[in-house]
């Protein structure tokens, strides 16, 4: 049974009951001034309070999805950085599909990719660092209509928070219905979503940076996996052809990614993202003790010191419960006023650090998004898939 699943929650549960029943049960036999009985009561108050709070843990993980499965928990999988075969010359290797998925919500009825689009499971491949991860593409239905059989369509990278798994895209946040819904209402133009965790070094959270002498996560998002993308789908070539969106730690990604690499993604959505990057157990020393590095991972610093990119942003988040959110998101707002680099935010009253929060900023954020990136052009021999 995986992690997530909610056998193992209600056998985790059940456990706990039974071992609340159990202590009640058995505490009056306990009572006594004897070495064996102390150790009994402290076994049993132990046990008790294990049960429950692993079960508090797997409540709070399924709501939040901050493990995806035993492995992601334990950090014993295998979905670290994997060379795959080159399938179109020497630096060109295909992204591969893995399976076929289902479109749900935004009133689906059939599978028709003309109606519904296509959801499936991809790997991405990078040509140049050798990195690999699993995700998800959605290509919208106007991808598969006649009308549109000769035009390439933008594209918008999503980055969950670490460490997330890139599902949580679908089953917590659901983009490709909230697309779907969006492209059906005309609130965007039909783009397609490549939907992605923030590390291609799992366990590790790399923050999207190049670590010196080690993966490089900042090279993969914003060279590898474009190009993919473009070799495989109909993508719209130049940096109008790329945006990027993500919460939490993909928040960060996505403004930072913009950002350095404007000639890439004209635009970028950062829902609870934070401003510089974390250094914890997770990440270790991003930076190999580089002061330079990790200013230069520090967008705020970046807008007070180097010349502002030609970028379109767009920041999302509570005035309350989020922690520093809102104050450092003013701070980041105000540093940019005046210059190329425009920021527009989105701000809730309150809100958590959590998938509710995102859920209601996603459609006005997929919607911006889409205004800010290439409307579908025509592409005369252009990419199939």
């Amino acid at each position: 049974m995986g992690l997530t699943s909610h056998k193992v929650l209600a056998l985790s549960a059940l456990i706990s009951i039974l071992m609340v029943a159990g202590t009640v049960w058995v505490w009056p036999r306990l009572a006594k001034r004897s070495v064996s009985a102390v150790f009994g009561r402290l076994g049993t108050i132990l046990g008790t309070q294990l049960a429950v709070m692993c079960t508090l843990g797997l409540v709070a993980n399924n709501y939040f999805a901050f493990y995806s499965s035993w492995a992601d928990l334990l950090g014993t999988g295998k979905d670290g950085p994997v060379t795959i075969q080159n399938a179109l010359g020497k630096d060109r290797p295909a992204v591969q599909q893995i399976s076929s998925e289902n479109v749900r919500g935004a009133n689906t009825v059939g599978r028709d990719p003309a109606v519904v689009g296509k959801l499936e499971k991809i790997r991405i491949p990078g040509a140049s660092t050798g990195l690999s991860t699993d995700g998800y593409v959605y290509l919208p239905p106007q991808y598969f209509q006649a009308d549109f059989k000769d035009k390439k369509f933008p594209a918008a990278i999503a980055i969950t928070g670490f460490p997330g798994d890139a599902k949580n895209l679908i089953t917590k946040l659901n983009y490709p219905s909230t697309e779907l819904q969006l492209i059906k209402e005309g609130k965007t133009n039909p783009t397609i979503l490549i939907m992605m965790r923030p590390s291609p070094a799992m366990p590790r959270d790399t923050e999207c940076e190049d670590i010196p002498d080690s993966t490089q996560s900042e090279t993969y998002f914003a060279k590898d996996v474009p190009q993919a993308i473009r070799d495989s789908y109909r993508v719209a070539d130049g940096p109008g052809g790329f945006g990027v969106i993500g919460n939490s730690t993909g928040g960060y990604c996505a403004l930072k990614l913009a950002m350095k690499h404007p000639d890439v993604f004209a635009a970028a959505v950062s829902l609870s993202g934070y401003y510089k990057a974390a250094e914890d157990a997770t990440t270790g020393d991003l930076f190999a003790g580089s002061q330079d590095r990790r200013n230069q991972a520090n967008l705020g610093w970046r807008l007070a010191n180097l010349p502002k990119p030609k970028v379109s942003l767009l920041v999302g988040g509570p005035k309350e419960g989020d922690g520093k959110y809102y104050a450092d998101t003013k701070k980041f707002i105000k540093a940019a006023k005046g210059s190329e680099t425009k920021v527009a935010s989105i701000t809730l009253d309150t809100g958590g650090h959590n998938f509710n929060t995102w859920n209601r900023m996603l459609p006005a954020s997929l919607g911006w998004l889409g205004e800010h990136l290439t409307a579908p052009t025509a592409a005369p021999g252009g990419n199939a898939a």
